[in-house]
């Protein structure tokens, strides 16, 4: 009867019943020190320029500071050009990431690297590349001069093109990989009811990837709005035509410091704006 007992209570206590006063619960355990150091380092490293920056904020003149007209017009065309941008990526990606996600065909593994090479690509690199394929001697760029008159470079157009050339990747990644999580059998179904592979897609697929569509949209937003190497170099830097919230806090730092803070905190903000948005809706979605 004492085993039984004995038995029923350890059976009791591995299916979770009571545990023995001061054992650790599953899964916190200690921490190793070995791994505790270099988190604690790079958590430090990751903050603190952050903390400088607020720490160095002029507080008292920055109503003054972000009130100017300079300011104004980069902020208005930095919201202007990213959310253009970002439709563009909307459009053109979510139908490149269907492709990706959807389709089998060759070389479909170089397409995908060679669509998420601008996210490691550096940005100057990509400005340059821009003006070699849409410049007014570009590969491209000459036809449309000659034949529509249409010149891109030093525009707000190629802001816009620039923006949405590093931006889209992160709509794309983000799209596929909910197609990818999302059961195609109700594409199937739909189809066999008689539904074209449009209208499956328009009426079933868009409803159950509209989460990723929606953090892709927002990551690539923010992307645009950050963006500046590739901006620089294909659009220039041309106050209240070319010249975005990037490009200001960069001219700023060579004249007037304390105004090139503040038009980073602008940017700061929007940045925990948007991970606040995303956190616990959008970048948990499988």
């Amino acid at each position: 009867m004492t085993r039984l007992d004995e038995s029923g209570a350890a059976a009791r206590t591995s299916k979770g019943g009571p545990r023995r006063r001061g054992a650790r619960a599953p899964g916190r355990r200690g921490v190793p020190l070995p791994l505790l150091l270099p988190g604690i380092v790079a958590l430090a490293f990751l903050l603190l320029p952050l903390l400088a920056l607020l720490v160095r904020a002029p507080w008292g003149s920055l109503p003054e500071l972000l009130s100017s007209t300079e300011v104004w017009q980069a902020l208005q065309l930095s919201l202007i050009t990213a959310t253009a941008a970002t439709g563009v990526s909307l459009v053109l990606g979510v139908p490149l990431a269907w492709l990706l996600a959807r389709t089998d065909f060759p070389g479909r593994g170089v397409v995908r690297a060679l669509v998420t090479l601008p996210l490691v690509l550096p940005p100057v690199v990509g400005g340059v590349a821009l003006l070699l394929a849409l410049g007014r001697n570009g590969v491209v760029g000459q036809w449309l001069d000659s034949w529509f008159g249409i010149t891109l470079p030093f525009t707000t157009t190629g802001v816009v093109i620039a923006e949405a050339f590093v931006a889209m990747p992160f709509l794309v990644i983000s799209v596929e990989g909910t197609l990818r999580a999302a059961d195609p059998r109700f594409e199937e179904a739909a189809t066999t009811l008689g539904a074209s592979r449009f209208t499956a897609f328009r009426r079933v697929t868009l409803p159950l990837i509209a989460p990723g569509i929606a953090a892709g949209a927002v990551l690539a937003w923010a992307r645009a709005l950050g963006e500046f190497g590739a901006t620089i170099t294909f659009a220039g830097n041309f106050p209240g035509r070319t010249q975005t919230m990037p490009l200001a806090v960069y001219l700023a730092l060579q004249n007037d410091p304390e105004a090139a803070i503040a038009l980073s905190l602008v940017l700061l903000a929007v940045s925990i704006a948007v991970l606040a948005g995303l956190r616990d809706r959008w970048l948990t979605t499988p």
